[in-house]
């Protein structure tokens, strides 16, 4: 292709992630306007100060959130290549941009890796998988204890199967960990699927890494965790004030082990995240709509600003790179 031909493909790709970021916000506010409205006549029986204090945390906390994924993306991106902690930070909200309309957010992977030399975007995706693979142990780790609780306390089985439902739980727990700190057996086992053997060099990536830095991943990892568990906590608490923190915590962690584990297209899943909060909620506190109201503040506040901010960056791609 000539250069010229390559600048008309490269800006009609950039337009068109813009394009569908923009129709599917566009599309997302309007499908959780009543949800907002909801939210906005909580909180006007509430302090204005108290609320601008709250909200304020709660978007503050959000950039914590995806700062700590710029400096963990930049840390798995090592091996590979020096990139600053701004190159990193500029990655990461351009990929939830490309997120938003990709089906489990996959295109997250393909905005990340673009802002990579061009021969090093394919490692670039394994060692994204490698972060993922931490935060999903961290998710299924809080998740799994929270659902033995949750069954325990609200949900009559035999003690046979409770005591079934905690060797599960268990087992699950130690394969993860197990194949996390053991990388190379997946590397192992792609090497033995005959076709993906002449791609050993890509996913290689994977079983560079050492104990001491999966452990800081997974440090990484339990700190987004955390930062995302405290923005539920300050907008239920502002919502629901007589709302006790320890139901609160352990029902948002069967939460996010639940949505975690749907496959869903963000574009088609409208309602899901606040039909499976409700449900759960609903055995600690009657307060629905506030809880709706909470989830959709916090969706809003940590997927949909981010995207917006990271269709600043879309512009910066490089798809025509060809640089080592």
């Amino acid at each position: 292709m000539t250069t010229s031909t390559k600048k008309i493909i490269s800006f009609s790709l950039k337009a068109a992630v813009l394009v569908m970021a923009a129709w599917y916000i566009y599309h997302q506010f309007y499908k959780k306007n009543d949800d907002l409205k909801q939210f906005k006549a909580l909180t006007a029986r509430i302090d204005s100060t108290h609320v601008f204090v709250a909200m304020g945390i709660v978007v503050l906390l959000m950039v914590v959130n995806w700062v700590l994924e710029a400096f963990k993306w930049r840390y798995l991106t090592k091996n590979l290549v020096n990139i600053t902690i701004w190159e990193s930070i500029e990655a990461v909200f351009c990929g939830l941009t490309w997120a938003i309309s990709t089906p489990n957010r996959v295109g997250e992977y393909g905005g990340r890796v673009m802002f990579l030399p061009n021969r090093k975007r394919i490692h670039g995706v394994f060692a994204m998988a490698v972060g993922a693979f931490g935060q999903i142990i961290m998710t299924n780790l809080l998740g799994l204890i929270a659902i033995i609780w949750f069954v325990y306390l609200f949900i009559p089985v035999s003690t046979w199967l409770f005591c079934l439902i905690i060797l599960v739980s268990a087992l699950t727990l130690a394969i993860l960990l197990i194949f996390f700190f053991h990388i190379k057996w997946i590397v192992n086992l792609l090497d033995r699927i005959g076709f993906l053997k002449k791609y050993h060099k890509f996913f290689e990536i994977m079983g560079r890494y050492k104990t001491n830095e999966l452990i800081r991943i997974l440090g990484f990892s339990m700190a987004r965790y955390v930062t995302f568990t405290i923005q539920y906590c300050i907008v239920f608490h502002l919502l629901i004030p007589d709302f006790a923190y320890f139901p609160m915590v352990m029902i948002l962690f069967v939460y996010f082990f639940i949505t975690s584990a749907l496959p869903s297209l963000d574009l088609l899943d409208v309602g899901v995240r606040s039909f499976t909060a409700s449900h759960l909620f609903a055995y600690v506190t009657d307060q629905k709509i506030a809880v709706i109201a909470g989830v959709s503040s916090i969706w809003l506040i940590n997927l949909i600003i981010p995207a917006i901010l990271g269709s600043l960056f879309v512009f910066k791609l490089k798809f025509f790179d060809r640089t080592a």
